[in-house]
């Protein structure tokens, strides 16, 4: 699936309320509708001037609303579906989520994860070797989906009131807006 329009990404945010990481609901305490709210208002804090930041931190993890079950590959589902919509640098900072945590589990082995996450690091290729972890360091974005992946992990607390979706709308149409120029120039 690939998502061509504000509107039509919008749709699909809202269907992640009361949609789990887990089909039977076994995963995070929030759900993906809870969590990409608050994944990205942390993000807003920490980088306020990172559009592309903060709206990777929303759309993360909808690939688990796209396919279901699918910890391992709920990625890349994500980043393709966004990338014709939010651009290149949003596509691959949803990609590097998973990465960043496979890496971070690496470099900080003492760092807490949730119970969910700790059950998906193997089915989603497990703690980083050196030499992963060294080619995952260089890469350009690299700090840049770690500080997405800290959100990520943070942002998984029941009750906590993160605004509402519709505050994110401007901010999606501006990200959409600049990478639709940007594919003009090309």
């Amino acid at each position: 699936m690939e998502l061509r329009s504000v509107e039509e990404l919008m749709d699909l945010l809202y269907a992640c309320r009361g949609a789990w990481d887990t089909p039977d609901r076994t995963g995070d305490p929030v759900d993906l509708h809870d969590h990409a709210l608050q994944t990205a208002a942390l993000l807003r804090r920490s980088r306020p001037a990172d559009k592309e930041l903060q709206v990777a931190g929303l759309v993360h993890d909808i690939g688990h609303r796209l396919r279901p079950g699918d910890d391992a590959g709920h990625a890349d589902l994500a980043a393709d579906a966004v990338r014709p919509l939010l651009g290149e640098r949003v596509s691959r900072l949803v990609r590097l989520h998973v990465p960043a945590k496979r890496y971070l589990a690496s470099v900080c082995p003492d760092r807490a994860l949730s119970a969910q996450s700790v059950r998906t690091l193997t089915a989603q290729g497990g703690v980083m070797t050196r030499a992963e972890a060294a080619a995952f360091a260089r890469d350009p974005l690299a700090e840049d989906a770690v500080t997405l992946r800290q959100a990520d992990d943070a942002g998984k607390v029941p009750g906590l009131d993160a605004g509402v979706l519709e505050d994110w709308r401007t901010v999606l149409e501006l990200v959409a807006a600049r990478n639709s120029r940007l594919g003009v120039a090309d």
